[in-house]
């Protein structure tokens, strides 16, 4: 067989090791994190084959050969880790490891949760400078019912991407699939802007990642919604929203996760944002919620956060249970 036999169980813990340990801040001040490796693979060639004064159509082939060596490169790597985990005693172990370090349950729940904090502790001020490392959006031109609504957007869309998709990815093709979808993603996250600079160079990678989306966004709604009852919501109002609204998101994606949560916590979200470079004129998913939202509904959100999570690893745990009867 291409992977491990007990892949499910090693998520299982993966997901476990996670939840509890997260990524600890002593070990990346001393060690650079993987995503930091890809980030800067991405940054080299960013310089090299994004010039200014490039055609546009060059600029777009560049950003296709960035694409398309970023994912060959973590395929290779995770099946070199891979090979390497099945030569050696107590190989799990270092799937385990890899897999949670590329999971972001606890850094999801411990970012969103700064902004809530900063917000009770150190006011607007506070708000505004713990949601600037988690949002593009500037923070300056929130307050604090756009700083809350902008952690409750970055905990619906990253739980689908930091959270379901990398769960996904492994349970269809284990590290490398886990390590290729992190590369693309991160990709995104850092070329993937409609801005003059990245329209271009970053066209394939934003594409692509729409593409290897698209399930873990249609899971994490269905988590959202299913989770709603944990702050006095109803699935079905949830799912409702889902329906409506999803596809009012400039984001084939996001919309699923952030109109779950919406439905969820009876408030609206997305709208018009402004971002470094450029206005979001988008409209609102559940229009008719609360746009006045506060610390307390950042709390709630993550309320179903945990719960979602759980659900996923329930899941998990049920294809790991019905594969021993395959």
């Amino acid at each position: 067989m291409l992977f491990f036999e007990n892949a499910l169980w090693l998520l299982l813990a993966a997901l476990a090791l996670d939840a509890l340990v997260g990524d600890p801040d002593w070990l990346w001040r001393r060690l650079p994190h993987p995503v930091v490796w890809i980030g800067k693979a991405i940054s080299w060639f960013d310089g090299k084959l994004n010039k200014p004064d490039w055609p546009a159509t060059a600029r777009r082939y560049g950003g296709i050969l960035t694409l398309s060596l970023l994912v060959g490169a973590s395929l290779a790597a995770g099946f070199a880790l891979h090979a390497l985990a099945g030569g050696v005693p107590g190989g799990d172990v270092l799937v385990i490891i890899c897999a949670a370090v590329l999971i972001a349950q606890n850094s999801l729940y411990r970012h969103v949760d700064a902004v809530r904090r900063g917000l009770e502790v150190n006011g607007l001020a506070g708000g505004r400078e713990a949601v600037a490392m988690i949002v593009g959006r500037d923070p300056e031109q929130l307050d604090e019912a756009g700083v809350s609504r902008a952690a409750i957007e970055s905990c619906a869309e990253n739980f689908s991407d930091g959270v379901v998709a990398p769960v996904f990815w492994f349970a269809v093709a284990g590290l490398p699939g886990l390590i290729a979808y992190k590369a693309v993603n991160t990709a995104d996250s850092m070329i993937g802007h409609k801005n003059e600079k990245y329209a271009d160079f970053g066209w394939a990678s934003a594409r692509f990642d729409d593409l290897i989306n698209l399930p873990a966004s249609r899971l994490s709604g269905l988590f959202i919604a299913l989770s709603a009852w944990r702050v006095g919501g109803t699935a079905r109002k949830s799912l409702s929203c889902i329906a409506s609204d999803a596809k009012l998101h400039r984001s084939p994606n996001a919309g699923w996760p952030e109109a779950a949560m919406a439905g969820a916590l009876g408030i609206a979200l997305a709208g018009p944002r402004i971002y470094t470079g450029y206005t979001a004129n988008d409209l609102y998913l559940n229009k008719s919620g609360r746009k006045e939202a506060a610390a307390a509904d950042i709390a709630a959100s993550l309320r179903v956060l945990v719960s979602a999570c759980c659900l996923q690893a329930v899941l998990v745990l049920g294809c790991a249970l019905a594969a021993n009867f395959i």
